[in-house]
């Protein structure tokens, strides 16, 4: 009488979106997301920006990112936003801010001792879909 849909949640990190995430014990998917990263200048704070784009045919709901941040490979801080619905083949601005001591220290002690200021931002995109 009624159908019953099947809920599947998947993450997709911005280095690993060609590869494919297990949906469930039993079967693989393949992901349903591209995301690219962009920030600019950060010194005590620092705006990650994310566009997502939906690659698929299915309306992804209950977006979500989650951002690590890395300088010179140590870790100076992490965010979240809450992305919403993308709709299939659309894409979504995402940003958030990075406001950490780690950070300032770490942009404190590239003006007084020079070196390096690699900048390096993980991203994690969970998203739900229905099949």
């Amino acid at each position: 009488m009624f159908k019953r849909l099947a809920v599947t949640v998947l993450t997709a990190a911005a280095a690993t979106t060609l590869l494919a995430a297990p949906a469930d014990a039993s079967t693989s998917a393949a992901q349903l997301i591209r995301t690219k990263v962009s920030w600019g200048h950060c010194e005590d704070t620092c705006k990650v920006k994310v566009r997502i784009k939906n690659i698929s045919r299915k309306r992804l709901y209950n977006v979500k990112l989650n951002v690590s941040l890395k300088v010179n490979g140590r870790k100076v801080g992490s965010c979240y936003d809450s992305v919403g619905t993308i709709r299939p083949y659309g894409v979504r601005h995402a940003a958030c801010t990075v406001r950490t001591a780690r950070l300032s220290n770490a942009w404190n002690d590239f003006q007084d001792y020079g070196g390096r200021y690699y900048k390096y931002a993980s991203t994690n995109v969970s998203y739900r879909y229905y099949r």
